[in-house]
């Protein structure tokens, strides 16, 4: 079966049968992803919020702009998306670093550590981007104790799954400072609840789970090459194990 999806949690749910082949969607969402990065990574960079902010008070903003040039980027999940990401951004001229389920050598990354060594690299970089599947080794990753290690000018980006993300503690270490900002893609649920705090959380941007949108002609063609490839007795593009849940 060919998921449309990057994230299969729902068809790992208990009870169902696993008593087949599974593939995910990948090499679909790379570039549009790239570009959700790019945004916020650009608008954090340029200020564009602050500037709106002085327009509507009438105040001229003639603050100098940054560039992304030499900013520290860590891309938490080196998978098909996180690969892609890195490409687009390295032309920026930004140091790549990452982290995935194991340490190794992957360009064009200067460093790709084990999740274990996440504390570590949050406390050197500019931005944390988080793309990493909804497994339970991925559960509550980010919470207080990781949120006081980053830099007080970092950007964090979730567009990977909600449950990483301990939601009460992001919204503490944006008020109290630990980080300049938080772009929120995903949530533990959606549509975000009107009580949540994450709706008026200082520094924090919600974009309602549109940060990659899956394109028809390409998911057909990735559809039509694994069942050519399955029909012929070889390899399939993103197959699910199942007990590694991605």
């Amino acid at each position: 079966m060919q998921s449309t999806w990057a994230g299969i949690t729902p068809l790992l749910a208990e009870g169902l049968p696993r008593d087949y082949r599974l593939t995910r969607a990948v090499g679909i969402f790379g570039q549009v992803m790239a570009e959700y990065m790019l945004t916020y990574m650009l608008g954090h960079e340029r200020e564009v919020l602050s500037r709106l902010v002085s327009q509507v008070e009438r105040r001229w903003d003639d603050r100098p702009g940054r560039t992304l040039e030499g900013r520290k980027v860590l891309i938490v999940g080196t998978g098909d998306i996180g690969q892609r990401v890195a490409e687009f951004l390295q032309a920026f001229g930004v140091v790549l670093y990452g982290v995935a389920s194991s340490a190794r050598e992957q360009a064009p990354f200067v460093e790709v550590a084990a999740l274990a060594d996440l504390p570590r690299l949050v406390s050197q970089v500019d931005y944390v981007l988080n793309l990493l599947p909804d497994t339970p080794a991925t559960h509550d990753l980010y919470d207080a104790a990781l949120f006081k290690r980053f830099q007080p000018t970092a950007l964090f980006i979730n567009a990977g799954r909600g449950a990483a993300v301990v939601d009460a503690d992001l919204v503490e270490a944006l008020k109290e400072g630990h980080l300049a900002g938080a772009v929120i893609d995903v949530c533990r649920q959606e549509p975000l609840p009107r009580q949540h705090p994450f709706w008026t959380a200082w520094g924090l941007l919600l974009t309602g789970h549109s940060s990659a949108p899956t394109s028809p002609a390409a998911m057909v063609r990735l559809f039509v090459e694994n069942v050519r490839a399955y029909a012929a007795g070889q390899g399939l593009r993103g197959e699910v194990d199942f007990a590694r849940g991605y």
